[in-house]
């Protein structure tokens, strides 16, 4: 009950995010030329792989706070905080100075066309000025994530969209902007989504026991936990960008229309994900309680339990894409030949969640036990086999493409599988015995 707990405001928060693109796509489309939607949706693009890269904040403070609350150190949750909100603070200050030739870059690497790139520019060194609060906020979700306070996330996230969302329609409907509105209404909200936040850590704080302690805040050899977590992470959220744009990438080479189905089979996988991520959570928060506490039976318990929930959870997707793909298809085009395509491709859909929800799963069980050189290992992995896996299909079309990146995926789950076994018989158990799943 608890793990259900846990997950079902962090699913309902992960809705709510393309419901604000929908907003956003919506808004921009209705103005009199299209170089304004192709522009949003650069900027967003290039924003949304940068901002994704330092995903770490979020998911390193909540392991390391989970193990605090089950080792009783709230000195070190408080700690936590402090150091995660300086890190954000910190990093979100150099995008700002180095912004300008960041976005350079990544829009040279989207190659826009000539008319959408100066707006999609525009639309990004507006965003930018975000980044120092949306990088606080990945630190406060993770913090109370990290002690089992999930609803935050979803009341966070509630707010960001809804601001968001009326201040589209106010600046771009009754301002008459364009997509430079659209950049303003999400730095508006990002700022807004801070200020709540940071009134919720206030009322928080006055529950934790425990006191800052300057030299965990100052110094820099205080932060080695932090940025041994963060660093691994950080490698491995590259490793898993590049994954996913090479399958861009190469289905790009085959033509808009296989471009055009693979992002809406793409969609699929989010769906899922979407679920999935509830149950990764959940055990990321319990897990990390249990590991700090060194609670084996604890641990065993949460493993298995948010190890039922998602393999159930996948196992339903696969059986809805199964049955009602091609209908989910229509929903998402009404081209015919984009239709038809994805069509071909569907059978990929109903084995991967089968398949990728272990990855999904166990990175949930390796942050909360910040074992996160092993996810970077697993990604590493993953692609030394997608990528030769992907040069000896070439002849196989789009499929050979699927199987590569479906191959990437099981390799993912194999290789944490394979490392949360050794772990079980080795680390992870009481020293008296053995206990494993």
């Amino acid at each position: 009950m608890r793990i259900w707990t846990l997950a079902w405001p962090i699913i309902l928060s992960n809705i709510t995010v393309p419901l604000l693109g929908l907003v956003d796509t919506a808004v921009v489309g209705h103005l009199p030329n299209s170089r304004y939607l192709a522009g949003v949706t650069l900027g967003a693009t290039l924003f949304s792989f940068l901002y994704w890269g330092f995903g770490f904040l979020r998911m390193g403070t909540t392991g390391l706070v989970a193990q605090a609350i089950g080792r009783d150190a709230p000195s070190d949750v408080r700690n936590l905080l402090g150091q995660s909100l300086i890190m954000a603070g910190v990093i979100g200050m150099l995008l700002i100075v180095l912004g300008s030739p960041l976005i350079s870059l990544g829009l040279w690497l989207l190659d826009g066309s000539a008319d959408a790139t100066p707006l999609a520019r525009e639309y990004a060194e507006i965003r930018l000025w975000s980044a120092p609060a949306v990088l606080a906020n990945y630190a406060i979700l993770g913090w109370f994530l990290g002690q089992q306070n999930a609803r935050v996330t979803l009341m966070i996230l509630l707010l960001t969209n809804s601001v968001n969302i009326l201040l589209d329609l106010g600046f771009v409907v009754g301002l008459g902007m364009t997509s430079n509105g659209v950049a303003l209404a999400s730095v508006f909200a990002d700022y807004s989504a801070l200020a709540f936040g940071g009134y919720l850590v206030l009322r928080q704080l006055g529950y934790v026991e425990g006191h800052f302690q300057r030299q965990r805040l100052l110094a820099l050899k205080a932060y080695s936990a932090l940025f041994n977590v963060n660093a691994n992470l950080f490698v491995r959220t590259l490793g898993l960008l590049f994954a996913m744009a090479f399958f861009t990438a190469q289905g790009a080479r085959q033509g808009d229309t296989v471009l055009a189905a693979n992002a809406v089979l793409l969609q699929f996988i989010m769906l899922t994900s979407y679920a999935l991520d509830g149950f990764a959570h959940a055990a990321e928060s319990l897990v990390g309680r249990a590991y700090g506490r060194q609670d084996w039976r604890e641990f065993t318990a949460t493993v298995r339990a948010t190890a039922h929930f998602s393999f159930w959870t996948s196992a339903a997707a696969a059986l809805l894409f199964a049955l009602g793909g091609n209908q989910l298809i229509a929903l998402l085009t009404g081209l015919s030949d984009v239709r038809a395509t994805a069509a071909a491709y569907l059978p990929w859909m109903v084995v991967m969640p089968l398949i990728a929800v272990w990855s999904y799963l166990l990175d949930g069980v390796f942050i909360g036990t910040t074992a996160v050189r092993e996810m970077r290992n697993s990604i590493f992995a993953g692609l030394a086999v997608y990528l030769p896996a992907w040069w000896f299909c070439q002849g196989l079309g789009n499929h050979g493409l699927w199987l590569a990146f479906t191959l990437f995926m099981l390799t993912r789950s194999a290789v944490l599988i394979g490392y949360y076994r050794h772990y079980r018989l080795t680390r992870w158990r009481p020293s008296s015995g053995v206990s494993h799943l």
